[in-house]
């Protein structure tokens, strides 16, 4: 649905795009494909309700953009089937954290020069556990991570815990990208620490106001399509912070 609002807003056409998705419970499933009919947006979520992991409904998909927000630090999640999945390119992940799980199920079903975004955990970026640190490693290595931000907490209803966005892509080198141009940001990692932006919306939860999102989105926009001197002040209170990512992901 956000999709179609931000395609509309940008004069584009709705039936230029396809909808791909999965989703375990059948309520939930029946009612996100629903929620697109009535729209008249076309989408694919798959034969049945399905788990991601064990029953892939989309295995040759290459999206152009995935965007998830899949559960936190999920435990129970993995089985014996998923021993050598071609989606651990980047090592296998812990049987009791799904979290680098959903990025890498993500990542294989990303097109060469798509961009994803996941949210998840702030422990993603530091957890050593069972091998994350070395995913984690492999994911810089291999030049996939593109930008890293930092959320405040108390922005769900459902956990008070603070996120993450991760944003990566398989291509940074640089090419048109609509009616823009891309920078050749090979070997860049963008740290942008949002935890001090939003506002109460009342005594448990934060919102972020407009000009908040405009402000991170402005700054990865600009970052990507190179940063011109005159805007350098969006950048130096994030320097700290970029040392401090570094040092963690590092």
């Amino acid at each position: 649905m956000q999709s179609e609002r931000f395609i509309e807003r940008h004069g584009g056409r709705i039936g230029n795009i396809s909808v791909y998705g999965q989703e375990s419970n059948p309520t939930t499933w029946r009612l996100a494909a629903m929620n697109m009919a009535i729209r008249g947006i076309d989408f694919n979520f798959g034969q049945e309700p399905a788990n991601s992991f064990t029953n892939d409904q989309h295995p040759d998909l290459r999206a152009d953009f995935v965007m998830a927000n899949p559960p936190f630090n999920m435990k129970e999640w993995w089985s014996g089937k998923l021993e050598d999945d071609p989606r651990w390119r980047y090592g296998t992940p812990p049987e009791r954290n799904a979290n680098f799980a959903w990025l890498q199920h993500m990542l294989y079903h990303l097109a060469p020069n798509g961009s994803l975004a996941l949210l998840l955990a702030n422990g993603s970026m530091s957890s050593n556990t069972r091998g994350e640190g070395d995913i984690r490693r492999a994911l810089l290595v291999n030049d996939l991570v593109e930008c890293m931000v930092a959320l405040p907490g108390q922005l769900f209803t459902n956990t008070q815990i603070p996120a993450c966005i991760w944003f990566l892509t398989k291509n940074k080198k640089a090419r048109a990208h609509g009616e823009s141009k891309l920078r050749d940001r090979s070997g860049d990692v963008l740290f942008i620490d949002a935890r001090n932006c939003g506002y109460m919306k009342d005594r448990v939860l934060r919102d972020f106001t407009d000009e908040d999102i405009e402000k991170i989105a402005g700054t990865f926009h600009k970052w990507k399509r190179g940063m011109d001197m005159r805007t350098r002040q969006d950048f130096v209170s994030l320097q700290r912070w970029m040392r401090l990512m570094r040092a963690i992901l590092c």
